[in-house]
């Protein structure tokens, strides 16, 4: 059964979890043959109940020691920018679809999804447009991300956060 997962970390990110729940984005990801969808809801206030979902197999946790076998068992993570999860996610070697928060001051999650997008490990896109996202996105053209370069990603951190 091809799997989504969807991971907001630690924080709360309400608008990506009701995004993602919308009739026209279970429509996209039942479209491109996604049945299953596994929400990481962290500290949000929105909490899906799967019997809602008739159509798609919804499973719904807020936090877990680890998710790093859900990201196993996931065909696409769609993830907040948050840089921990993204790592997290391109190191699983799974496609991944990164929705920045635009509503976040001084995003530097922004310049993260950029950069890793220009770099072609990842897609990205924002709450008003994950829907047309899912409908359109390829994922034939992403690259693997090679890990054990901490010292290059701390680099891209300390010139995106303005240290360098």
């Amino acid at each position: 059964m091809k799997t989504v997962f969807v991971t907001v970390g630690t924080t709360s990110f309400d608008d990506l979890i009701e995004e993602i729940t919308s009739a026209e984005a279970l429509k996209a990801l039942k479209y491109r043959g996604y049945e299953r969808l596994v929400l990481q809801v962290g500290r949000g206030s929105v909490l899906p109940d799967p019997q809602n979902f008739p159509h798609v197999t919804l499973e719904v946790f807020r936090f877990k020691d680890s998710i790093a076998k859900d990201m196993e068992q996931a065909d696409l993570i769609i993830s907040h920018a948050g840089a921990g999860s993204c790592l997290e996610a391109l190191g699983a070697g799974k496609a991944l679809l990164v929705v920045v928060n635009d509503k976040l001051m001084d995003n530097h999650q922004l310049e993260l999804a950029r950069q890793l997008h220009t770099d072609s490990h990842l897609l990205y896109c924002t709450c008003p447009t994950l829907t047309e996202t899912l409908r359109s996105m390829d994922l034939s053209v992403l690259q693997p991300f090679v890990p054990g370069q901490p010292k290059k990603f701390a680099n891209f951190m300390d010139k995106a956060l303005g240290l360098q």
